[in-house]
This record gives structure tokens, sequence and C-alpha cells, in this order.
């Protein structure tokens, strides 16, 4: 099995790498669901795709939605602990499945991963 380490580095709206990112990450799953582990990492202002409630306009991509259905389909989402506490949401809640981590984690994740997507 191949693992494929995604990480985003943008806000969830404002410009569309968090939306190609997780539309690269659903589509590997779909297309390759046997054969590929992904694992999504936030960093910077992505931790913010990790918070629940997302509204948006209807006809408009929902990262929360994206988030939750990598998630479902056995995709692991960590949040960067360090980037939470400097934007003051680490004591927020998060969407089912995105858990806080730390470099440590993301740095173990980057040498066991097969590939590194950075958007």
């Amino acid at each position: 099995m191949e693992k494929i380490l995604i990480i985003i580095n943008d806000a969830p709206y404002g410009t569309e790498k968090a939306y190609n990112a997780l539309r690269m990450a659903m589509t590997l799953q779909s297309e390759h669901g046997d054969n590929v582990e992904v694992k999504v990492f936030l960093l910077a202002d992505a931790v913010f795709c990790g918070l629940p409630n997302q509204t948006t306009a209807n006809g408009y991509y929902n990262i929360e939605r994206m988030l939750r259905s990598v998630i479902s389909k056995g995709g692991e989402v960590k949040s960067c602990g360090g980037c939470s506490i400097a934007r003051g949401i680490d004591k927020l809640q998060f969407i089912d499945g995105v858990k806080l981590s730390n470099m440590k984690e993301f740095a173990q994740w980057t040498v066991e991963c097969d590939k590194v997507l950075t958007f």
C-alpha cells in the first residue's frame, strides 16, 4: 500500500489550495482506495479547515464536508498544534476525526510516506 501525505498551508477559503488538495485526496481514495493510504496535515492558516459548522453558499465547495469525506474513507487528518495555538483555536472543538498534532508527528509522517504533496 502506498502512503501519500498531503500538506495544506492556506486558509479554507480565499484561495483554492485547500479545495484542490482535498479534491486530490478524495480522488486518490475513490480511484485507488485499496492501494493508497491518505494522510492530510494542516499547517499555518489551514488549521482553520479543521473547524466545524462551516456554512457556504449553495453551489460553493465546503471544506468541512470534504474533510469529513476523506476521514470517512479512512484518511487521517492532523492539525498543527503550534499553528492552532498561535491562532487561538487550540481549545476549540475540531471536526470529528481531525486531531491536534505536532512537528514530531508531522516529521514522522513525512518519513513514512512514499509521496508528499504540498498545497
